[in-house]
Parts: C-alpha cells; sequence; structure tokens
C-alpha cells in the first residue's frame, strides 16, 4: 500500500499542487466509505452508479440529473440494492451546483454530454471534491490547461474513466511488455473501431432498430452525441486506443508525445444510414455530416516509437480497438487474437493463437479480482476502472490515471481537427506536466489492489 510520504513524493515530481491534500477535504465515518455524488445518471451514469451500490465501501449521497426518467431508473437500481435514498437533484443543467455544496460528498462522478465535462471537473474541484469523470474531460487544448491547472491549484486530483485501461487481454499485454517479451517497443496501434449508428439514431422505442433521430427526438446519447459528428472533423473518441498504449509506452512517466497528423476520409456513413431508415425525403437526410468516417491519426513520441490511431464509428463494422503492440521481438494483434514472438512460437513468419500467452501472463490484478469483476460492464473492466478511483479517495492520494494523463489523452481530439484543417499538418503536442514527464515514474497497476 502507499504510503503519505510515497504520493508526497510522487506528485512533488510531477510538479503537481496536491501533493498535500487540504485538511478537511474528508470527514469520512469510521468504516471509511467513500461518500459519492453522482452528476448524471443517464445509461452510463448508471452503470457506474449500479457498480458503485454494490461495494459496501461506498455510500451513494447524492445523484443529479435533468430527466426525470433517468432519476427514476437511478431510484430503481438503489431500491433494488437494498440501500438509503439519496439526495435527488432534478433542478436544470446547472443543479449539480447544489450537489457540490454538500459537505459529506467526498467524490463525485461525471458521465454527462462531453461538451460539460470540463465546467464540470472545474466546478468539483474548486468545492473540494475528488473527481472521476467520463472521457473526454476537455474539448479544447485551453480547456486541458484549465483542469491541469485548478488540480495543482486546489489540490483535487482527477481521474478520467479510462476503462480499456483495465480490458483483461490489454493488462496481460502491458504485463508482457513490462517483462520484455515483445523487446524494445517500435509502433502500436489502436482506436475507437465500433459502429454506433443506432446509437446515434435512437428514439428510445426501438434502440437496436433502424432509427434515424437524434437531439430532441433521441433518446440518450442520440440526444447530445450525434450534433458533434454534424459541427466537428477530428478523433473525437481517442480514449479507449490511447489509453492503454500510453501507459505501455509511458506517456507522461518517462516519455511524451511529440506531435501529431491527422486525417479525414469523406462522410458517407450517416447520411446512407438515414436515407435507408427513413428515405430521402427525411429531414436528416439533408444534413451535411462534417465529421470523416474514419479518422486516422499518427503521433511521434520522444522515445521514438509511432502510434496510429483510428476512429470508425458511422460504418457497418464489427467492433474492434484494433490494438497492435510491435517490438524488436515480436507482435501482438487483437482484431486476429494472433501474436508472434520470434524465436518461441511454433512455426517461423505464422501467426500463433494468443491465448496461451494471454493466460500465462494474466495481470496480477485479474488474477487477484477477476471474480470480483465478474458481471461487470464491458467484461468487467467497469469494476476495476471504478475501483481504482474509490481506492484513490479511500487512500487520498492520486489516481493510476491521474490528471495529466486525463488532458494529455483528451487533447488529441482538438489538435487532430487542427491537423485535418491544415491539410494533414503536423501539430506539436503541448506538455502538460511542465517537463515532469522525464523523471516521473510509471505506477499503473503496479499496486496489487489497483
Amino acid at each position: 500500500m502507499k504510503t503519505r510520504r510515497d504520493f508526497i513524493k510522487t506528485t512533488a515530481l510531477a510538479g503537481a499542487a496536491f501533493s498535500i491534500l487540504p485538511s478537511g477535504v474528508f470527514a469520512s465515518p469510521a468504516e471509511n466509505k467513500v461518500r459519492l455524488g453522482f452528476i448524471g445518471v443517464g445509461l452510463r451514469g448508471q452503470n457506474h452508479l449500479e457498480q458503485a451500490l454494490r461495494r459496501n465501501d461506498v455510500e451513494v449521497i447524492a445523484i443529479c440529473d435533468i430527466q426525470q426518467r433517468m432519476i427514476d431508473m437511478s431510484l430503481g437500481l438503489v431500491a433494488q440494492e437494498g440501500k438509503r435514498k439519496p439526495q435527488v437533484i432534478l433542478d436544470g443543467p446547472l443543479g449539480y451546483k447544489k450537489m457540490l455544496e454538500n459537505k459529506d460528498i467526498d467524490a463525485v462522478i461525471i458521465s454527462t454530454p462531453w461538451e460539460w465535462h470540463t465546467r464540470m471537473c472545474i466546478d468539483s474541484m474548486n468545492a473540494k471534491k475528488y473527481v472521476g469523470c467520463e472521457v473526454i474531460v476537455g474539448m479544447t487544448v485551453d480547456e486541458c490547461w484549465d483542469i491541469v491547472r485548478t488540480s495543482e491549484k486546489t489540490g483535487m486530483p482527477l481521474m478520467m474513466l479510462e476503462n480499456v485501461c483495465y480490458r483483461r487481454d490489454v493488462m496481460a499485454v502491458l504485463n508482457m511488455v513490462r517483462q520484455n517479451i515483445f523487446g524494445e517497443l517500435i509502433h502500436l496501434q489502436g482506436g475507437y473501431q465500433h459502429d454506433l449508428r443506432e446509437v446515434k439514431f435512437n428514439d428510445g422505442v426501438n434502440p437496436y432498430g433502424h432509427g434515424v433521430e437524434f437531439g430532441e427526438k433521441g433518446f440518450s446519447e442520440a440526444q447530445w452525441r450525434t450534433q458533434h459528428s454534424i459541427t466537428r472533423n477530428g478523433d473525437l473518441y481517442p480514449t479507449h486506443g490511447i489509453g492503454p498504449i500510453a501507459m505501455m509506452t509511458n506517456i507522461n512517466r518517462g516519455n511524451r508525445f511529440t506531435q501529431l497528423v491527422s486525417y479525414a476520409s469523406k462522410s458517407r456513413g450517416l447520411h446512407n444510414h438515414i436515407v435507408k431508415g427513413g428515405g430521402e425525403s427525411h429531414p436528416n437526410a439533408k444534413i451535411n455530416f462534417k465529421l470523416g468516417d474514419v479518422i486516422t491519426t499518427m503521433l511521434n513520441t520522444a522515445n521514438g516509437e509511432t502510434i496510429l490511431l483510428q476512429l470508425d464509428t458511422n460504418l457497418p463494422r464489427p467492433y474492434s480497438l484494433g490494438f497492435r503492440v510491435q517490438g524488436t521481438n515480436g507482435i501482438w494483434m487483437d482484431v486476429n487474437r494472433s501474436i508472434y514472438i520470434e524465436g518461441q512460437s511454433p512455426r517461423a513468419h505464422q501467426w500463433e493463437e494468443a491465448k496461451t500467452w494471454l493466460e500465462k501472463y494474466d495481470h496480477p490484478l485479474w488474477k487477484k479480482y477477476g471474480s470480483d469483476a465478474a458481471g461487470a460492464g464491458h467484461g468487467g473492466m467497469d469494476w476495476f476502472v471504478l475501483n481504482a478511483f474509490i481506492e484513490s479517495v479511500k487512500r487520498k492520494v492520486a489516481p493510476p490515471q491521474d490528471v495529466y494523463d486525463a488532458v494529455t489523452w483528451s487533447a488529441i481530439t482538438p489538435l487532430s481537427g487542427k491537423s485535418i484543417q491544415q491539410n494533414g499538418a503536423s501539430i506539436d503536442f503541448p506538455d502538460f506536466t511542465n517537463g515532469a514527464w522525464k523523471v516521473r515514474k510509471n505506477t499503473f497497476a503496479l499496486d496489487d489492489t489497483y
């Protein structure tokens, strides 16, 4: 277990102002329960709420949303778990500020539309709350800098709840990377390759049917997410791919991104989906979607690795995050669930199934907590990411995915948009650690608890 001295030493190296948390931030009861408030209890927020309600070390103090339907669904989860009814705040878009006035709340989990994340994170840190925020935390580079400065000024940690860092095969590969199975890393790939057309056009009646409505006529994410495809062009959702890759390449901890270039394909997928479901005469068929169907981004690192990311959510395709980890000794790819390690694989120049390797190098966290994570969302990943956040709050330490990770991964979105606007120009990547990346150490998933 990390001591307070370890925490102070680590965060001092990071240049963070929260090496010593303000006194009186927490007044947790004797049983050391983390007292949570939930800002946004739509479908994703309810995923986190359900996991929190099942924990004996968490008390849900308050929930906040702008829709009665989501509040009612969340209260149903509370009743189902036999827990005490939390404070309910249903008071418009700024109602969350009332929650932040509650001194009994140690930490908040934010699961709202992207455009609200920055202000909610900043307001929460200013209110002396630990912050767990769904991806992404900032839509512009300036917003990312505002988040870092607020965290450093207030002393309050922030964790972006990027769950794929805890995916079982990804963690096994991370374990292999750390044991030098792949040799020196050279090139990595990942992304978000997932047909989301039914999510982006969902009326709530037939959520998996051929819906063509969004905005006020949509349901859940379709009410806000689709609008971004109309007005923005860039990698809008980079964190599922870059989070695990960043941990494998020690980004912000002995390594950093230096430049980025990005290209966008033409846009056809969403228009064709509307025409297929609603016909050429449907009003939405006249919309000009700005987001290219496939966004391809390349990043350089200070240590010489290259990284390729792709966003592909508007065309028919099976789900895949497209991971590839390649080094001087071999390669792993998730799309074909295969691996090749020179001198160890059975046949030269031929893939072998990765299953045996992944089982051999199964990460210690999964070995220890796999049964606890069984049944949790996204194959158990959701249990691990929430557990990491809760354990950080209990210990009063920075989370394993910290504020610098959150803004670095989020900044890929506006930087890719800028590169596309400039016809694939190379864009310098900001250093949110202000040089501390040279001395910070990668401790992600090295603790035996989180």
